[in-house]
């Protein structure tokens, strides 16, 4: 079918979204096709967030439309949205964990038999016929809790498909799953498309929205900047228009000559996650931690900066040993650590930007044991201006940022406590091309200023573009210690798959 001449099952047409006087979204179209999956792309802060939110009934626009066949969607809300057919699958799923599949599917609308009772065996099977329809295996009577990533996004499109939508909005929906998990998804997406369903995709990962999807919308700053099918278009190009600019380099590491020791760990075991971890990092060294998803990285640093306790083992920053189990321990040794899920371990997202930057030196921040406001507030000011935090009011909640600008102010947070061992987690998942440059280039500067740096990446480009040496793990050991030169994909793969490279 020519998508040109046919009629767009969706249209976005010039909608504009203000909170306050920040204009979030201004002057924004694009149509979607059924049959077709479409990309939304942008840098973090581009008001992709916002398009989402207006297209499930969560904002109302300040002027323009969504349309649907046609129709104006109107003013009813999330429930109007849903009526139109539009679902909204989000990166992180919100299942009942206490209620089985079959019930989080048809929750508020369960099928009913004599005397109005839940007609359980009728649920169950309609659950297996979505999922049938999906191409996929899920029991519908185990409970949510338990269910990983990857199926509890299967459940929410199984219970936007028992809804009857025909148009969903996947908003990051890889970030957390394997290789494998992402195909599955990919093949489901694929069938939903060949069914006339409309898809709207975003992801800052290139290769997926090549991979997967046929045409483009690029937003910045809150602008429409270009809609084109994928097909006439390059990565670089997307980049491009993107940021506005050339990203020089994605990768900006800094030569530095390593000097002592600062982080040592020997022989560091936890029974049934880990064992025997032994490694080193020396100032102005950045060391990353490589390997596939549930190979152990995250429980290591973890273990390393005293949240999970271990076994046997030790670990020394400086010659000192750490006591096990001690984060506040491992803070006045001069450890940071920026967790993996900056939404709940990093951040308290009800607390305002500027509680949020200081949370870690309160105490330097008072006088006679109470906190002065104005003390707070320069100190969260002078890092956001640092870090480059786009944001109206620092006293606004955090949670009003967008993705890189919230991982901006956990580093901020870490940042201001002027650590000698900085370990990131996964620096710049869910984080786009633009913020991941600045983000490597601050990593950088912190290893040319001396500070020992342990990064956990599932990135092979940032681990090979950004590492002096690369630990890679395989099922909770270690096996292979990469100097810079000898890190390559191949390299790394074999490894980290278990595989000895010969």
């Amino acid at each position: 079918m020519d998508r040109e001449r046919a009629a767009p099952l969706l249209e976005v047409r010039g909608v504009s979204k203000s909170f306050g006087a920040v204009a979030a979204v201004r002057e924004v179209s694009f149509p979607l096709y059924g049959g077709e999956a479409h990309a939304l792309v942008g840098e973090n802060g581009a008001g992709k967030s916002t398009i989402v939110k207006v297209l499930a009934g969560v904002h109302e626009p300040d002027t323009g439309a969504v349309l649907v066949d046609g129709q104006e969607l109107g003013s009813a809300g999330p429930a109007a949205a849903q009526a139109a057919g539009i679902a909204v699958i989000y990166q992180e799923p919100t299942l009942f964990p206490d209620l089985s599949v079959a019930e989080n599917i048809f929750m508020g609308r369960q099928p009913l038999g004599r005397f109005g009772r839940i007609d359980r065996a009728a649920m169950k099977a309609d659950a297996v016929r979505l999922f049938d329809r999906l191409g996929v295996r899920i029991d519908p009577e185990r409970p949510a809790r338990g269910l990983s990533i990857a199926d509890q996004q299967l459940v929410e499109i199984a219970k936007a498909l028992s809804s009857d939508a025909r148009v969903l909005v996947m908003d990051e929906p890889t970030a957390a799953l394997s290789g494998v998990e992402v195909e599955r998804l990919f093949a489901v997406v694929r069938a939903l498309c060949g069914q006339g369903a409309a898809v709207l995709f975003i992801s800052h990962r290139f290769d997926e929205v090549f991979s997967l999807c046929q045409r483009v919308t690029v937003m910045r700053d809150g602008g429409l900047v270009s809609t084109d099918p994928v097909a006439d278009l390059t990565v670089d190009q997307v980049v491009r228009r993107m940021v506005g600019r050339d990203v020089s380099t994605l990768f900006p590491k800094e030569e530095v000559e390593p000097g002592d020791v600062v982080l040592e760990v020997r022989g560091l075991t936890s029974r049934g996650v880990f064992a025997d971890i032994g490694f080193s990092v020396r100032a102005g060294e950045i060391v990353a931690l490589a390997g596939l998803v549930g190979a152990g990285r995250s429980e290591v640093v973890r273990a390393v900066f005293g949240i999970d306790r271990y076994d046997a083992g030790e670990v020394r920053v400086a010659g000192e040993r750490l006591p096990v189990g001690s984060p506040a321990a491992a803070v006045a040794s001069g450890v940071a650590l920026v967790p993996e899920d900056r939404r709940q371990q990093g951040l308290v997202m009800e607390l305002s930007i500027e509680r949020n930057a200081t949370l870690t030196r309160l105490k330097p921040l008072s006088r006679l044991g109470f906190l002065g406001g104005r003390a707070e507030r320069r100190a969260a000011r002078e890092w956001a201006r640092r870090l480059q935090v786009k944001y109206g009011r620092l006293s606004d909640v955090v949670g009003t940022l967008s993705g890189g600008n919230q991982q901006k102010v956990v580093l901020a947070k870490w940042l201001a406590t002027g650590p000698r061992v900085l370990i990131v987690d996964e620096p710049t998942r869910g984080i786009d091309v633009g913020t991941k440059a600045e983000v490597h280039r601050l990593l950088s500067r912190l290893a040319a200023d001396g500070v020992a740096v342990l990064m956990v990446s599932s990135e092979l480009p940032e681990v090979l573009g950004m590492a002096d040496r690369v630990l890679v793990m395989h099922e909770g050991r270690i096996t292979a210690s990469l100097s810079r030169a000898e890190a390559t994909e191949e390299s790394v793969m074999f490894a980290a798959t278990g595989q000895v490279a010969v």
